[in-house]
């Protein structure tokens, strides 16, 4: 049972999936190595596995201790954010550890400006990048109190306090071999054409396929991906189409095989937003990453 488990052993557990080594875990959190291997006995003991097993001169984590790391990570993270509060935030001190939740394409467009902010400013902080998915945002609010910030647009979110960073306008991609397309689509072109989708579920379908059903669209989907910077390879050498951020039509531009056309239609702005529990709304730190994330809107537009 939980009250029976010392939480002490949380950091610990933390430290040896982590490191897979009873030695290096126990430098990172200044221990004895005899205190560090107690630790990691009485883990053992608590999971009924061995967590770490010998193969040659080294040790590997076992298949449980795998499946572990990340809800323990989770788990120590909303911990320190209860018994750790920071009435006067000095970032350059700070070992505050940031997590911020953004999509493959948020984090390629957001993610250098944010990292590099977070290293310059606060260089003993940590910052973790974790992928959107539709399991998080059917979740919300309550899967955002282990994360700092979501990273995505307006109308999937409720509960939440956000603010704005950046506007994006739309795009077309095509592949760069269709013979079948001009410089320009047509409407009548957007409704024969076969199209990739991203995140085409009840609740995570995309505000692309919002703009497409305002205009009385419904793409004939052919591929969905949960993953934005794969749109090209999938569009690239076929006859689909895709309708995406101008910013990400751009960026797939350049590792060629598409082209980027503008929207035969006028479509309303992308809104990038970054949300967060309202739990965090007066954390010193929190805030502080918050207008962090928001100068780094400002650098890319």
């Amino acid at each position: 049972m939980v009250r029976e488990v010392d939480l002490n052993l949380l950091r610990a557990l933390d430290a040896i999936l982590e490191e897979q080594s009873v030695t290096k875990a126990a430098a990172r959190l200044g221990l004895s190595q005899p205190a560090m291997s107690a630790s990691l006995a009485k883990l053992r003991r608590h999971f009924g596995d061995e967590l770490l097993t010998r193969v040659g001169n080294s040790y590997e984590a076992t298949p449980l201790a795998k499946e572990l790391l990340e809800p323990t990570r989770t788990a120590l993270r909303a911990t320190e954010r209860v018994f750790v509060r920071e009435g006067e935030f000095d970032p350059m001190t700070s070992v505050r550890d940031f997590s911020i939740v953004m999509s493959d394409y948020c984090t390629a467009a957001l993610g250098p400006a944010i990292a590099r902010r977070v290293r310059e400013r606060s260089p003993k902080s940590k910052l973790y990048v974790y992928g959107l998915t539709p399991t998080l945002v059917d979740a919300a609010p309550e899967s955002m109190r282990t994360h700092d910030l979501i990273v995505m647009p307006h109308g999937f979110l409720t509960d939440l306090k956000h603010r704005d960073i950046y506007e994006d306008d739309w795009a077309c991609v095509v592949s760069a071999d269709n013979t079948k397309v001009t410089d320009r689509l047509t409407v009548e072109d957007l409704a024969e054409m076969p199209w990739v989708l991203t995140f085409n579920q009840r609740t995570a379908f995309t505000t692309a396929v919002q703009q497409l059903r305002m205009q009385g669209l419904e793409p004939h989907t052919e591929v969905v991906t949960e993953n934005f910077l794969t749109l090209g390879a999938l569009i690239s050498g076929t006859d689909r189409v895709a309708l995406v951020q101008k910013r990400l039509g751009e960026l797939l531009a350049r590792s060629g095989g598409v082209r980027v056309l503008p929207v035969p239609f006028d479509a309303d702005p992308l809104v990038e937003t970054m949300w967060w529990h309202p739990m965090y709304e007066v954390d010193p730190a929190h805030r502080w990453l918050r207008d962090i994330v928001v100068e780094a809107g400002i650098e890319i537009t």
